[in-house]
């Protein structure tokens, strides 16, 4: 199976365009006040080439646009317009896929629980607040879901079961680990992961919003199952003192560990936080 080529980090890249994300809202705060910046983010992507746009729904949700002030009905056609941006800019490529970005309750939360899987809801509960997010983007009618970022096992479970309310939607499963080994709340990503085998929804399962370092690691942890997909951060660190971030992966660098991920079996990689087109341009260069 040829590779599939992800987009690289829509924050960062709306932040080089000038964009200040300081908000709970994050890039979700952009679908309210500079669409049109987003669609040329996703465009930005497709021509440094990538073959998938993830939407900017990641930090969207009802509950969300509602604590700005927002209507429901507003706030739902918001969390559409995500998919109608990323369609808009596939569009214009001449081709690729959309993803709908399901980020995680943590990201919603925005106390940093998206990084350790810590919640207030237990499963039943995270199942109630992701199925409204999930059935408007199921309605804008993406290609297929990028379940993303996922910290906690419960959370994973519970999204399994939205999957299955729902058999005619595609997606990845994409969880934040810890390690080589653990998704952030410490279960074993193998685990994790057996709770799509065998699911003919789920077109990959992976990682993402985690250090490159570990990636090889949770490739050979995910052996023998589903494809697996990978779009680790940049492998920068973030220094609370200075706020500033140190570290920087040169794209190039970025490049050459992707064809090393796609040597040792990942089939969809791109890039999360931290990571630019020209990251993306590097991954198509090598691995093509």
């Amino acid at each position: 199976m040829s590779t599939l080529v992800l987009d690289g980090g829509l924050s960062t890249h709306l932040e080089t365009l000038g964009a200040d994300l300081r908000d709970e809202l994050w890039s979700a705060r952009l679908l309210l006040e500079n669409p049109e910046l987003i669609r040329r983010v996703h465009t930005d992507y497709f021509v440094a080439g990538a073959d998938v746009a993830i939407t900017a729904s990641y930090q969207a949700s009802i509950p969300g646009f509602q604590k700005r002030g927002l209507e429901l009905e507003e706030a739902a056609r918001l969390i559409a317009l995500s998919v109608e941006l990323a369609s808009q800019a596939r569009d214009e490529a001449g081709a690729g896929l959309v993803a709908a970005s399901v980020g995680p309750y943590g990201a919603y939360l925005a106390n940093g629980a998206e990084y350790t899987g810590h919640y207030d809801l237990d499963e039943d509960g995270l199942v109630t607040w992701h199925r409204p997010r999930w059935e408007i983007l199921m309605g804008a009618e993406p290609d297929l879901m990028a379940v993303e970022t996922i910290p906690s096992y419960p959370e994973a479970r519970a999204l399994a079961r939205l999957l299955d309310e729902t058999p005619d939607v595609k997606a990845w499963i994409s969880f934040s680990c810890r390690d080589g080994e653990h998704i952030n709340d410490g279960t074993p990503i193998r685990e994790a992961a057996a709770l799509f085998m065998g699911n003919p929804q789920v077109v990959a399962v992976g990682a993402n919003c985690t250090a490159p370092r570990h990636i090889p690691g949770l490739i050979e942890s995910l052996h023998g199952g589903l494809p697996i997909v990978v779009y680790p951060n940049s492998g920068e660190t973030w220094d609370p003192a200075g706020h500033r971030w140190e570290g920087l992966t040169d794209p190039v660098e970025y490049g050459q560990a992707a064809k090393e991920w796609q040597q040792a079996g990942a089939s969809m990689i791109g890039g999360c936080c931290r990571t630019t087109p020209e990251h993306i341009a590097q991954i198509r260069a090598h691995v093509s």
